[in-house]
């Protein structure tokens, strides 16, 4: 019987990779000479450091475009719009969305039953268990979930037949 996990996952050595190249890229911008403007990882959180408000805002473009370029989804990301004031920098706080909530699993699965496809369902924690008799259900289910905009990323592993 054919079975997969829906999940959600960041890689975090892919995380680094795009910090590490969001700070190359500032040192060779020269819209930042001069300035005092870094990213810092640590403990699954990326930080966000400039002299000012606006500069804090382009930082994150800089930091969402190397996430694309890294193949990992921006919609993990999850940060308050308005940067903390501490002293003369401004800091932006970014974390990764690392699992599905209850109420998101609730959603997936209630999107699963309305699909009337032949196919059980079950919340296993942070994911969710699909099983079914054909491969085929398993892959509508993944279009299925992949079509519907729940603001957080998908990964579907452990596919089984």
């Amino acid at each position: 019987m054919p079975s997969m996990d829906i999940v959600s996952e960041v890689d975090a050595s892919e995380i680094l990779n795009a910090t590490d190249n969001s700070n190359r890229e500032i040192c060779s911008r020269f819209d930042f000479r001069g300035v005092d403007a870094t990213f810092d990882y640590a403990k699954e959180q990326v930080i966000a450091r400039a002299e000012a408000e606006f500069q804090c805002q382009q930082l994150l473009d800089i930091f969402r475009a190397q996430l694309i370029k890294r193949k990992v989804d921006p919609r993990a990301m999850s940060f308050d719009e308005k940067a903390l004031h501490r002293g003369k920098i401004f800091s932006i706080p970014i974390t990764f969305k690392q699992g599905i909530s209850n109420d998101v699993c609730r959603k997936i699965v209630k999107l699963i039953k309305d699909s009337k496809l032949k196919v059980q369902s079950q919340i296993q924690g942070d994911q969710v268990r699909v099983s079914g008799k054909k491969r085929d259900d398993l892959q509508k289910i993944m279009s299925i979930v992949r079509e519907v905009d729940l603001e957080q990323p998908f990964q579907f592993k452990n596919f089984k037949d």
